[in-house]
């Protein structure tokens, strides 16, 4: 059994120091635990850094993708490496990271394919309480439109098992944390929530600037989520309101001429009613077109988890080297094993071959 803590990030120089130190070396019912860091950009050389910190594989990019592509990345390149189970957290030190025992467990015992820390928002010290109320409004929209359970949705601390890994598809350049559990919903993978703790905070987010902003780009997210795995509810749904304007605008229209014997001062009633009817139409024949768009998504998601699956096991197989991952040479912790002993920076910084 395999586990992959991936660890997406962004100049995070000075905090990676102690998000990495505080990675367990060694859980019940894994044989080997590998870190795997996605460097989204960084300019202050977080990969050398990460490299004499003692990780083992680093994923680069040469300028800055965003925090969804990184994590989809990282998702990627966790199951090309042979994960069988993917952690991700922050490396601004968020999250305990003794609580990623407490993240596997379920997966470990078969109860859980997809596996999210509740941060148990109401509890954070640092939280302002119109934020601490957004969450917990945010985490019941999010639960609605993905029929699950989800206590903490926003939260970047969860356990992918390789099943999921491999069926998990990121389409917005926000944020990968909602559109998940919309699609693990939607998609029948088993979702379990677990109460996690939170450190201080060390930096403001770098994902939204303030809180419209995050309300704005959120917003966008989950509904096109929803509409991208529920088209026909969407669209119907739409077609069904325009509908019934037209037809409330049409029996304005008709009491008016029935009562007074003219129409004349309320020919524009007929005129929205005719428009808003002509629109639901429309609207139903693309809730339709959606559909079959939907199905065919499906048939090819389906074909690029059957082709993950496959370079994944041509790749661990042979062993040779994954596209775009650098392995830095360090030790894999193994269970069983004594906490490994840091090498030099310099030995440490040239077993990192990165381009540049």
């Amino acid at each position: 059994m395999k586990l992959i803590i991936q660890i997406p990030c962004l100049n995070e120089r000075e905090t990676l120091p102690e998000t990495i130190a505080a990675l367990p070396r060694h859980l019940a019912g894994v044989d080997e635990i590998e870190v795997l860091i996605i460097d989204d950009g960084s300019t202050d050389g977080t990969a050398e850094r990460a490299a004499e910190l003692g990780v083992h594989h680093v994923l680069r990019f040469p300028q800055n993708r965003g925090l969804a592509r990184a994590f989809t990345a990282g998702i990627d390149a966790g199951v090309k490496l042979g994960a069988d189970i993917i952690v991700n957290t922050d490396a601004d030190n968020q999250y305990h990271g003794s609580d990623i025992e407490l993240l596997v467990a379920p997966i470990l015992a078969g109860r859980a394919e997809l596996v999210i820390g509740d941060r148990q928002t109401d509890q954070i010290a640092h939280f302002s309480p119109i934020k601490k109320l957004l969450q917990r409004w945010g985490s019941g929209v999010v639960r609605q439109l993905s029929g699950t359970n989800v206590t903490d949705s926003p939260s970047g601390f969860r356990a992918i098992s390789r099943k999921a890994a491999l069926g998990l598809f990121v389409h917005n350049r926000f944020t990968y944390t909602l559109e998940t559990v919309i699609q693990a919903g939607r998609a029948g993978i088993a979702l379990e929530n677990v109460k996690v703790r939170t450190n201080h905070k060390t930096r403001e987010s770098r994902l939204f600037k303030n809180i419209p902003d995050y309300l704005k780009k959120a917003g966008g997210v989950m509904f096109r989520a929803y509409a991208m795995y529920r088209p026909v509810q969407v669209f119907s749904r739409i077609a069904i309101v325009l509908f019934l304007v037209g037809a409330l605008t049409w029996a304005r229209f008709l009491y008016f001429f029935v009562t007074r014997g003219t129409a004349s001062g309320h020919v524009q009633s007929l005129l929205v009613g005719t428009t808003a009817v002509i629109l639901a139409f429309v609207v139903g024949l693309v809730a339709m077109l959606a559909e079959l768009l939907a199905a065919n998504r499906r048939l090819l998601e389906d074909l690029l988890v059957r082709m993950r699956n496959l370079e994944s096991r041509t790749g661990t197989e042979s062993g040779r080297q994954i596209h775009d991952v650098w392995t830095t040479g360090n030790v894999t912790w193994r269970a069983g094993s004594a906490r490994p002993a840091s090498r030099e920076p310099s030995e440490q910084a040239s077993a990192l071959s990165l381009p540049g």
